[in-house]
């Protein structure tokens, strides 16, 4: 675990931590929620310290975090992780404020935000269905998470809306970091079929970047623009703004002010989702994705939350593990 103070101003400040699943700065979903604490920072709603480097351990999160709690007037916690680990913290410290976001567990001293980044991922699914060539797309996640679980839903329902013959290869390969655990299951999805595949990674996104550039596949990538950052292998990204939601979580913990109720942040409710398109999308896909999103945003479109279908067993349709 390490505790990375960020710059601070005044040192009257109330002090919170920020904290992550791996690395903070991973250029994915923990990356997005830095540039919030860093923007809280820099407004001086808070001293910030960044929290990374814990692996997914329950009982590990929560000893490494009461361990540091007594140096900080509150906690922000990034990810669906903190679902198991927020509750426990809130009832052993309930004199301190705390809040999670992309979580939904709540409580008189816990804040719970959600940004929809489910609704980015269901125009990746109507992208998705309007650009394969093979009939057959991919989803790949790392942690069985909430957020995740949402983003995979949100995903096929987009897929089946636009498309309903389209097949969707669906998998959590169990890791967000390992780069070699998702190239392998990349390249068992284009093995396949799968000629475009959805990533909702961390810091693992190279290893599904090397399997669709080694393979001519194309890849949606979230979090951040990656249509900029890899335009040869990114046709598009999910963009959610969970920096937004961070910075609105450190003001309200650091106020000790919390909503009492969660706070859905969505389409319905600002621009808090959208996909990224590279430039040569044709304009006819554009306008459908950007049909679709005008339909969730108006309450046309309600996006699936929950997935009960069947998923990709690497194993046995691919022959390894």
């Amino acid at each position: 675990m390490r505790v990375s103070p960020l710059a601070a101003d005044k040192s009257d400040l109330p002090q919170i931590a920020v904290v992550v699943i791996g690395e903070a700065d991973d250029a994915g979903f923990n990356a997005s929620g830095l540039a919030g604490a860093r923007k809280a920072a820099h407004a001086g709603k808070a001293r910030i310290s960044i929290v990374d480097g814990l692996t997914y351990d329950t009982a590990a999160i929560l000893e490494n975090l009461g361990g540091i709690l007594p140096d900080f007037d509150g906690l922000v916690f990034i990810g669906g992780q903190g679902d198991r680990v927020m509750p426990v913290l809130a009832l052993d410290w309930p004199d301190k404020p705390f809040a999670i976001v992309q979580g939904h567990a709540h409580a008189k001293n816990l804040a719970s935000y959600d940004v929809a980044q489910e609704h980015s991922a269901y125009l990746a699914g109507c992208l998705a269905a309007l650009t394969t060539k093979t009939g057959t797309v991919g989803h790949l996640s790392g942690h069985r998470v909430r957020p995740g679980l949402k983003g995979r839903a949100a995903f096929v329902h987009g897929v089946k809306a636009t498309d309903p013959d389209v097949n969707v290869l669906t998998a959590f390969c169990g890791s967000q970091d390992d780069n070699a655990i998702t190239r392998k299951w990349a390249d068992a999805e284009i093995a396949a079929g799968a000629d475009i595949i959805f990533t909702m990674l961390n810091g693992a996104r190279q290893g599904a970047i090397d399997a669709c550039r080694a393979a001519g596949t194309l890849q949606i990538g979230n979090a951040l623009d990656w249509t900029a950052l890899a335009p040869d292998v990114f046709v598009a990204s999910a963009l959610a703004r969970i920096d937004l939601g961070v910075e609105r979580a450190i003001a309200d913990v650091a106020a000790g002010r919390l909503p009492q109720s969660p706070v859905a942040l969505g389409l319905c409710d600002g621009d808090y989702a959208s996909l990224a398109l590279r430039p040569d999308v044709p304009e006819t896909v554009a306008e459908r994705v950007a049909a679709a999103a005008e339909a969730i945003r108006s309450g046309a479109i309600t996006v699936s939350a929950a997935y009960d279908g069947r998923e990709f067993d690497l194993e046995k349709e691919n022959g390894r593990c």
